[in-house]
């Protein structure tokens, strides 16, 4: 194995795969660190955690196991990925994994870039933009796990390490690899946030990463990866075949493009929506959620979903609890994936990073194969042991009607 990568999330560690193999590297997604070797063929294996909204302290041991498993496969380069729009929590997780990372490989210098533009993220005088509006304007400060209140990532940074928070401006980056080379050449220990508007930007900056230890940041960056392991990695493609049974989407993210997919599919197809006060009062469960999506006969594709606006969910979340909801929802959703697999579904569509995440936990995958590209970031993946195929999708990811373009991939077409 050449590249180790660490993604905080499942949604964004299947993004961060989907890059690299596009990129020409045979690839693998792990669902948490996995047991034993990996198979030599594997040049970049992505380990996807669910280390971001945790308490600091576990995600910092288990993205420390994680990177422990990594080197044993002999990576020569090691990649933490968070997501594009830097989801904290107000505790921090970001900068303190980070953080812990480097100093168990000795490195001294951290590239911060978690810019996406394929998806509308950029960074411009160290701030996050989403489009074009600052990523605290962007709908981000509304999200009910990790509200994002400042678009500055240096002061959001700088209060979650106790290292320097440098900064490589775009000016820089524009001028190329060298340039950047001789910015950090003048940082002696550091997080450095890069600045990057354009692809090519996130190639040079990766370029530029070449013989670093460790680099952070979102799925663009590792656009600039694979070149330097080119010599070494085989550039050919990973293997892909979809599935031919019946569909269903499952649906926990309160993103605006979510509740936008939702609004749209639910317009000509069988949607149900839970709420906070059924899982909290009414004992809703997953069984009679599995029956009533296979009431369809898996000729429509249903919906199930939790999806709803933001001050609905603040206001759940006063009388319940941040914490408790959360975990209600995650783990409704993880047993309807259960019910649903063993009654013959295989495709299986994922909105929002924690749902996603309570999905592959709750069906046991240990790794996934990485398919064709559903929308920018989001790949299909599979499961042989399992016989199923999943788009696992950010919660902001996707075209409007994203969910029957999923389902069409996932079979094949």
């Amino acid at each position: 194995m050449l590249l180790g990568c660490i993604g905080d999330d499942f949604t964004g560690s299947s993004d961060l795969a989907n890059t690299l193999t596009k990129e020409g590297m045979q690839t693998t997604l792990f669902s948490g660190v996995p047991d034993g070797p990996a198979d030599a063929s594997i040049e970049a294996g992505v380990i996807a955690m669910k280390t971001r909204t945790i308490p600091v302290d576990e995600a910092i041991a288990q993205s420390l196991e994680a990177l422990d498993w990594l080197i044993q496969q002999g990576c020569e380069q090691f990649f933490f990925k968070y997501c594009s729009t830097f989801d904290s929590t107000e505790a921090g997780n970001i900068g303190q994994v980070a953080q812990a990372l480097a100093e168990k490989l000795g490195e001294t210098k951290v590239i911060v870039c978690p810019a996406f533009p394929a998806t509308g993220r950029s960074i411009y005088q160290g701030h996050l933009f989403v489009n074009d509006v600052l990523l605290n304007e962007s709908g981000m400060e509304n999200h009910p796990l990790t509200p994002m209140h400042d678009a500055d990532l240096r002061r959001c940074l700088q209060k979650q390490t106790d290292w320097p928070v440098e900064h490589i401006a775009a000016q820089t980056v524009f001028e190329g690899v060298e340039a950047i080379h001789a910015a950090l050449a003048t940082v002696s220990k550091a997080m450095v946030v890069v600045d990057a508007v354009r692809d090519e930007d996130l190639r040079q900056i990766g370029k530029a990463a070449k013989g670093r230890k460790l680099i952070t940041g979102g799925s663009g960056i590792a656009l600039g990866l694979p070149d330097n392991f080119r010599n070494s990695s085989s550039n050919g493609e990973n293997p892909w075949s979809g599935a031919n049974g019946p569909a269903v989407v499952l649906s926990g993210s309160c993103s605006v493009m979510t509740r936008k997919q939702v609004e749209i599919h639910s317009a000509n197809n069988p949607a149900k929506m839970i709420s906070p006060e059924d899982v909290m009062e009414h004992g809703v469960d997953a069984k009679a959620l599995a029956d009533w999506v296979r009431s369809f006969d898996g000729e429509q594709l249903p919906l199930v979903y939790s999806s709803a606006d933001p001050a609905d969910i603040k206001l759940a979340q006063e009388k319940y609890g941040k914490d408790i909801i959360a975990e209600k929802f995650e783990n409704l959703f993880g047993a309807l994936a259960v019910a649903l697999v063993e009654a013959g579904y295989n495709r299986i569509i994922v909105a929002g990073g924690e749902t996603s995440g309570a999905v592959v936990e709750a069906l046991k995958i240990d790794e996934m194969a990485i398919g064709p590209e559903i929308a920018a970031g989001v790949p299909a993946v599979a499961n042989p042991k399992l016989g199923i195929c999943l788009a696992l999708k950010s919660g902001n990811f996707g075209q409007e009607d994203f969910f029957t373009r999923a389902a069409k991939i996932l079979g094949g077409e």
